[in-house]
């Protein structure tokens, strides 16, 4: 062990967070808030290593060596306070990191009050950045609220290691500082550190690339289920959904509705406003949707001017309620956006025996709707076969 030349070990390290604090961006391609902050991360840690590596060539203790040093330690803590927001939101929770803030702060302030005692600077930097980390691994611990990789426990593991090396060193730096009075030099902790950080930061960068791949993963399954223009689910993710209400409902006994919508005069509009107009017109038709939908009602865009929706635990009157809910907000919502009255017709079919589907529910709306638009449109028609089983 006394042949590891800690030093270079830590240049290594050094150039290896340049290299993937450069590398990242162009790995990760276009990326959204939670790669941003891990990406933030790394370059603060790297950093933060520099400052450390350029304060030991200035006098020891002199106001250059002060300023960096403690420069670093609010870089490096800063890196792990954005690594735990990236981590939060890859876990599917609201970034909530007072505690890694707080201790960042406290940390950098009392390490440069007491940068002149070095048995204290060095057991109060290491011993709040143990803990710093302690409370990453606690969230990294705690259930996702999304479905996630191992990445998470490959991030708890490495975290923990670095966490319990820089405990020891806080211990020895602070009660036996005489075996450990540099922190460059050949002494068995600082060779433990050195080792386990380069190992640890290496597995740390391929845990973050890891949630990148599976938050671009999600996404893209969410998107495979939304309709690119309106943002409301497909015909495909919506059916899969309503077979699923649809086996609830009969399993529990409970009433369940399906309401089928169409725009009128849709082609009109597009040929006298435009197509502009005719999607914000789809947009601000499902924009009315999400308004007026409770709590388990599911709706898509079924395909053209067409939307479909589904409710749960809803009688005949609860579905006629929905949909005179809706034509109000489009009565008040409507004129102002575009200029003119969206109106549309509509059918409904309820589910009236235990033998029915969600194709034989839309055959049944779907005559409703028809005849409601052989009507005079603008108005909602209900299947013959209504009653709830």
């Amino acid at each position: 062990m006394q042949k590891i030349d800690v030093f270079s070990l830590f240049v290594a390290m050094t150039l290896n967070l340049s290299i993937m604090a450069v590398a990242l961006p162009y790995f990760m391609g276009r990326v959204n808030r939670a790669a941003r902050y891990a990406q933030t991360g790394v370059v603060l840690q790297t950093a933060g290593w520099i400052c450390l590596f350029s304060s030991s060539t200035f006098e020891r203790g002199g106001w250059a060596d002060h300023l960096l040093s403690t420069l670093a330690m609010g870089c490096v803590s800063s890196g792990m306070v954005f690594n735990a927001m990236a981590f939060q939101i890859w876990c599917g929770r609201k970034v909530s990191v007072r505690a890694p803030i707080a201790i960042a702060v406290l940390m950098t302030v009392g390490y440069s009050i007491g940068f002149s005692d070095y048995p204290f600077r060095v057991g109060w930097a290491n011993a709040l950045l143990a803990l710093q980390i302690a409370t990453v691994v606690v969230e990294l611990c705690r259930p996702p609220q999304v479905a996630v990789g191992r990445w998470r426990w490959l991030l708890a593991i490495c975290l923990t290691i670095q966490m319990i090396v820089l405990a020891c060193r806080a211990v020895l730096g602070a009660f036996y500082t005489a075996e450990f009075p540099n922190f460059f030099g050949p002494y068995l902790v600082n060779q433990v550190f050195a080792l386990s950080s380069n190992s640890m930061m290496v597995m740390s960068v391929v845990a973050i690339l890891l949630a990148h791949r599976d938050e671009a993963a999600r996404e893209l399954e969410r998107l495979a289920m939304l309709d690119g223009l309106t943002g409301a689910l497909n015909r495909r993710a919506w059916l899969l959904q309503s077979g699923i209400d649809l086996a609830s409902s009969v399993r529990y006994r409970q009433p369940i509705g399906l309401l089928m919508l169409d725009l009128d005069y849709f082609k009109q509009i597009n040929d006298t406003h435009g197509h502009a107009v005719g999607d914000h017109a789809l947009q601000l038709f499902v924009t009315g949707l999400r308004a007026v939908s409770r709590a388990g009602d599911v709706f898509c865009r079924y395909g053209g001017e067409e939307f479909c929706v589904l409710l749960k635990c809803a009688d005949f009157a609860s579905v006629m309620a929905y949909d005179q809910r809706m034509r109000q907000w489009l009565a008040e919502h409507s004129p102002q956006e575009l200029g003119f009255k969206l109106s549309y017709s509509a059918g409904i079919a309820m589910r009236v025996h235990e033998g029915d589907t969600i194709d034989t529910m839309l055959q049944r709306a779907d005559v409703a709707l028809y005849e409601a638009k052989s009507q005079g449109r603008g108005c909602t028609l209900a299947s013959s076969m209504r009653l709830s089983a």
